[in-house]
């Protein structure tokens, strides 16, 4: 009856969200709509906006286009001027002589000749404090600089050097390599640019060394850094494989944080070019090095350039945009209105569907979708009140039932055992008859334990004692037993009357029909976090299919076979979880084991 009930408060309220009238909201949305109306003053806006476009981003290239040819002429003239100077030094008949020696055999001589070269070298540096260092690299092993008693760094030898490896290939050229950090000589790291060659003697016949002059890296990032292509524009530099010579943010790409269209600035064969990247228009103006093949690259952004444009165009698009912003704000106002309660209410529907039914819906109008909302509300607060009502319900029918089972068992071992009072009694034993009704008077008083359902496990000890005794009377020399619990959990608390039915059951199933005598054990103790009670028989013994048919058994018997072990299991499980309850281990012939597995109740 109450998922009868249930089911039809659900139909019934999930009613109120199939009514079509909307009338007033799709007012609303209407109104909302009717704004875009004003897309012809966009469309006019967007044409006049085309005119002038291509001029201006003509005008902005060209413009780009001349701040990076004034870039180029700068490094042009840094990079003559270090060819310059590898071109004196091929030509200085000293360092010819220095190099063409294969062995020191004048120290004196070779002394004064690093004297003098080095010096030559410091006036160049002094004159121009652009260039970092001069370095010779000898085939002969000799090694001379601008400075002198500078030590060359055992990690990273020259001959393992890009620059070095291009020059030697080159055979004699002047080859510029892109920026990177030299670490040749011991302890010092500068960002350079270098420029290095092949030195060979005068008649072109031996080659002597390799000439390498570096760049300071601050001059080229000096030099850009003046270069300002509006607000979010810069230039970037890149070598002819890719590799990046400068760039305002050349850590962000070279950990990939910030990427740029190198292979297409590489591939390209026009000037200049325009990528859409993340929504934003950027305009690629591109020069080609004649000496070195590499690439300036301007970066304008479009958005930047348009700016201008529509300071022509303010005049006459001031009016326009002005009834364009209100317009927005009307439809954001009017649908914020109307989205917002919608997925409220959403949201808490979804709630319900995952089984909160304490969700409530705050009723911010009075509209349909106010109705709706309370209707809502109404809807959650009855199923949250039927699922109550119907849980309790259940809960009651079920302890109904288990105490309907338990008061099965209780009538039928007292008929047999007043039946064997009565049969002492005519047969003049007063002293059996006087020991089994205070045995069942002391069962019956446990049984009671003013109306508790949770005892201690002494009591419930004693309980099985008294009826173990009254079973051994009736039984004679056909039953013995033990009872064997550990003192340390006699306090705790347990459900009454959970080991009668297991010692029935062994009694009337395992023992009663065995020829010798039959012994039941009872034993107790903590084991980790729970207690473990057992009553072990040396009976018959069960399959495990009879032992499925105990647990699965539908119909109660008179005698009480499986009835009363059922009871015990399911009141376990109703009082304490699914993880406490009743097993069995048996074997055939050998007897059986029950062990109740309960939760510590100190």
């Amino acid at each position: 009856m109450g998922e009868i009930k249930l089911n039809g408060m659900l139909e019934k309220k999930l009613g109120v969200f199939k009514r079509p009238s909307f009338k007033s909201i799709q007012s609303s949305i209407a109104v909302a709509f009717s704004c875009l109306i004003i897309a012809i003053i966009l469309v006019m806006a967007f044409l006049s906006y085309r005119l002038n476009s291509d001029s201006v981003e003509n005008n902005s290239q060209e413009y780009t286009y001349q701040l990076i040819e004034q870039v180029n002429t700068n490094i042009e003239s840094y990079i003559n001027y270090m060819e310059n100077i590898s071109s004196m030094v091929l030509d200085n008949y000293d360092i010819r002589e220095y190099l063409s020696q294969e062995s020191e055999l004048d120290r004196e001589k070779n002394e004064l000749q690093e004297q003098k070269i080095s010096a030559l070298f410091k006036s160049i540096i002094n004159a121009r404090k652009d260039i970092s260092s001069i370095m010779i690299f000898g085939y002969n092993g000799k090694f001379i600089s601008n400075r002198r008693n500078i030590k060359l760094n055992e990690n990273n030898a020259p001959k393992n050097q890009s620059w070095y490896k291009k020059a030697v290939e080159a055979g004699g050229r002047a080859v510029v390599s892109s920026s990177h950090v030299q670490n040749v000589i011991e302890d010092e790291y500068r960002w350079v640019v270098s420029l290095s060659r092949e030195l060979t003697s005068a008649d072109g016949k031996n080659k002597l060394g390799v000439i390498n002059v570096d760049l300071n890296y601050s001059v080229i990032n000096n030099m850009c850094n003046k270069i300002k292509l509006g607000k979010k524009g810069y230039i970037f530099i890149v070598d002819n494989e890719g590799n990046i010579v400068y760039h305002p943010q050349q850590q962000l790409v070279y950990s990939n944080i910030k990427t740029e269209q190198i292979d297409r600035v590489l591939k390209s064969t026009s000037s200049s070019f325009i990528l859409n990247e993340g929504g934003q228009k950027k305009m690629y103006t591109i020069k080609e090095l004649s000496q070195t093949g590499w690439k300036i690259v301007g970066v304008a952004y479009v958005d930047e350039l348009v700016a201008n444009k529509r300071t022509i165009q303010a005049y006459y698009l001031l009016g326009g945009i002005g009834f364009l912003v209100l317009t927005i704000i009307l439809s954001i106002v009017i649908s914020s209105r109307i989205s917002k309660p919608v997925k409220r209410l959403e949201a808490s529907m979804k709630e319900v569907e995952k089984g909160n039914f304490n969700i409530q819906v705050d009723i911010a109008s009075s509209n349909e979708i106010g109705e709706l909302s309370r209707a809502f509300n109404i809807m959650t607060s009855e199923i949250k009140e039927l699922i109550k009502q119907n849980m309790k319900e259940q809960e009651l029918k079920r302890k109904s039932e288990l105490k309907a089972l338990q008061a099965q068992i209780n009538p039928h071992f007292l008929y047999n055992t007043l039946d064997s009072i009565i049969w002492m009694a005519e047969s003049k034993k007063s002293e059996e008859v006087i020991l089994m009704a205070s045995a069942l008077a002391k069962l019956f008083r446990l049984s009671l334990s003013k109306g508790e359902e949770i005892i201690t496990i002494g009591t419930e000890i004693e309980h099985i004692k008294s009826y173990l005794t009254i079973q051994q009377m009736r039984y004679r020399n056909k039953l013995d037993f033990e009872i064997d619990v550990d003192e340390d959990i006699r306090q705790n608390k347990i459900l009454k009357i959970i080991l009668q039915p297991l010692v029935e059951n062994a009694i009337y199933h395992g023992i009663k029909n065995k020829a010798e005598v039959g012994t039941v054990k009872i034993k107790g103790k903590r084991d980790g976090d729970r207690i473990l009670l057992q009553v072990i028989d040396n009976g018959a013994g069960m399959t495990p299919e009879e032992i499925e048919t105990i647990f699965n058994k539908k119909e109660s018997s008179v005698r009480g076979s499986g009835v009363g072990v059922r009871n015990v299991n399911e009141r376990i499980k109703l009082y304490f979880g699914d993880d406490y309850g009743l097993s069995f281990e048996s074997e055939i012939d050998r007897g059986t084991v029950a062990n109740l597995r309960l939760p510590v109740m100190e």
